[in-house]
Formats: structure tokens, C-alpha cells, sequence
């Protein structure tokens, strides 16, 4: 089966390691991996802030740059749904339109092309702690993603899981709310690292590299002993 990588921006400049995990699980899966040299930012940014028209250059790169895919994966829920969003950017557009479409419905964020088209739930992994999991608003509201992070986990050897109370809020990272509305941004991470406390665990996993910065960069403030790890880093873990 053939994948291309879809690394999104912050994985690229700061968690170049959750890229290597995802291609290195993949591949022991059976996937073949390729990486589109071409790709740059989804566009996110710009469209979330009302920029619609400013970011329809940067989403036609990326549609072009991905027109060759036979599956995308993503290790950000957030960016793999904003693929989801350009078939509405480009909604009446005869050429675009099409396009846009296509990229939608081959794009799969990493926990869910596992589950749901690689139909695998226990990739043999193994990881010795205690550790709560974060569920990122966007990969949980938006594109739907719940159950396949947890039954991936739930087939780690050694992990034991500890759900993490107040779950369903956001972390305060939000894109460019943190930027914006930086202060009440601030309190929403504190309580989420109090929670993260909360449960004794001392690994953080999450799924979406701007969650984690933002949740990360707290913990590290505060000096908390809390390790921060994506969920294809605990995948990748043997």
C-alpha cells in the first residue's frame, strides 16, 4: 500500500521525530512511504483567521502537491481536517472543486488509517509507565477521531492508561487564539496540566503536534517530571 506524508508545518520545524515515528510505523505495517518535497502550510492559519481568498494559494500547492496520493496520512488530526475543508473553499469551482474533493477523501489522519484501512489495532508496541492520553478539539470534534487512538493504546505492552479528567477541554492552544487571547490561553493550559497531575501519570500522550507544544512547554516551565510524547512515538516504542 502506498502512503504519502503529509508532516504539517510543526512537525517539520519542531518535532521532526514524530515524522520518523509515523514513516518507521507505517513501514513495518507494509506501507511505502513517500514524501512530496513540494508540500508547505495547509493554509490553516490564514483561513481559520477569515483569510479565505489569501489562503487558496497555498491550498492549491498543496492540492497539487498531493494529486499523486493514493492514501495521505497525517500525524495531526487538526491538519488532516483541514484537507477536509477544501472541498467548501472551493465549493462552485469547476476545476478546483473536483480536486479538492479527491484530496478530502484520501486523507486519513495517522491513528485512523490504522484502525480503519489497515484495519490493525495492536502494532506491537511496548512502553513501561503510567500515562493519560489529551484528545485535540479538532481531531475529536471536527474529524471524528475518538475510538482509534484508544484501542491502539489499549495494545501497548507495559502502558498503563489512566484517563485524563476534563478531557473534552481544549488546551488552550487553539492556533492563533493562543496568539491572540493569550492570557485566558495561559489559564487554559495551566488547568490542563493540573489535570494531567491529577492523574499520576508520568507520560502525556496526545496526538496533534500543536497541543503538545503548547501542553509541553507548560510542563517544562513548571519542572513538572512529565514526559511528552506523541502517540506514533509510543507506537514506535518496541
Amino acid at each position: 500500500m502506498k502512503v504519502t506524508l503529509f508532516a504539517t508545518c510543526l512537525v517539520d520545524m519542531f518535532q521532526g521525530d514524530v515524522g520518523k515515528a509515523v514513516v518507521e510505523v507505517l513501514e513495518r505495517l507494509g506501507c511505502d512511504i513517500d514524501f512530496p518535497e513540494n508540500q508547505i502550510c495547509c493554509g490553516q492559519p490564514a483561513y481559520n483567521s477569515g483569510y479565505v481568498q489569501e489562503s487558496k494559494n497555498a491550498i492549491k500547492k498543496m492540492i497539487l502537491a498531493f494529486e499523486h496520493a493514493e492514501y495521505v496520512v497525517s500525524p495531526s488530526g487538526s491538519c488532516a481536517y483541514m484537507f477536509k475543508e477544501y472541498p467548501e473553499v472551493f465549493k462552485g469551482d469547476a476545476v478546483w472543486a473536483p480536486k479538492a474533493q479527491a484530496l478530502a477523501t484520501k486523507t486519513y489522519e495517522f491513528t485512523e488509517f490504522i484502525v480503519d484501512v489497515l484495519k490493525i489495532e495492536d502494532v506491537g508496541a511496548h512502553l513501561e509507565g503510567k500515562a493519560t492520553y489529551h484528545t485535540s478539539c479538532h481531531m475529536t470534534r471536527l474529524l471524528g477521531v475518538q475510538e482509534a487512538p484508544m484501542k491502539l493504546l489499549s495494545h501497548v505492552k507495559g502502558l498503563q492508561y489512566v484517563e485524563l479528567p476534563g478531557k473534552d477541554r481544549c488546551c488552550g492552544f487553539g492556533g492563533t487564539f493562543s496568539v491572540k487571547m493569550g492570557n485566558i490561553s495561559g489559564q487554559m493550559v495551566s488547568e490542563k496540566v493540573q489535570n494531567v497531575e491529577e492523574t499520576g501519570a508520568d507520560i502525556l500522550i496526545g496526538a496533534d503536534a500543536g497541543c503538545l507544544i503548547n501542553i509541553g512547554g507548560r510542563i517544562d516551565r513548571q519542572g513538572k517530571p512529565i514526559k511528552v510524547m506523541h502517540i506514533a512515538e509510543v507506537l514506535n516504542c518496541r
